[in-house]
């Protein structure tokens, strides 16, 4: 995944698929994110085509995590497929979903 932090705000590139195989992997690194300080985290998600049920996973611990840190997430650039599978889990109710990267920074002002 690609790191970068605009303003205070970490905003990280989700890969295009999360799923069993790499959703581990996915997690720890969004831990350590977490863990090294980031209190502001943007989750991008323009590139990502595919997220399974063990990927919705991911990003509930994380959301959960963030919020025992006093932190925030949002999400953005959501693919329709994507999207929807967030809105059918019951997901979109849960975070914070931006249109764009910008927009989704400006979220924390």
């Amino acid at each position: 995944m690609e790191e970068k932090i605009v303003a205070d705000v970490k905003i990280v590139t989700i890969i295009p698929r999360v799923d069993a195989a790499n959703a581990k992997t996915v997690e720890t690194q969004l831990n350590d994110i977490i863990n090294g300080g980031t209190r502001k985290l943007v989750c991008n998600f323009s590139q990502n085509e595919y997220i399974s049920s063990a990927g919705l996973r991911v990003f509930l611990s994380t959301l959960k995590m963030m919020k025992k840190s006093g932190g925030e997430i949002v999400l953005c650039g959501l693919q329709p497929y994507v999207q929807e599978v967030f809105d059918m889990a019951g997901f979109s109710q849960l975070f914070t979903i931006s249109g764009s990267e910008d927009e989704a920074v400006k979220e924390f002002k």
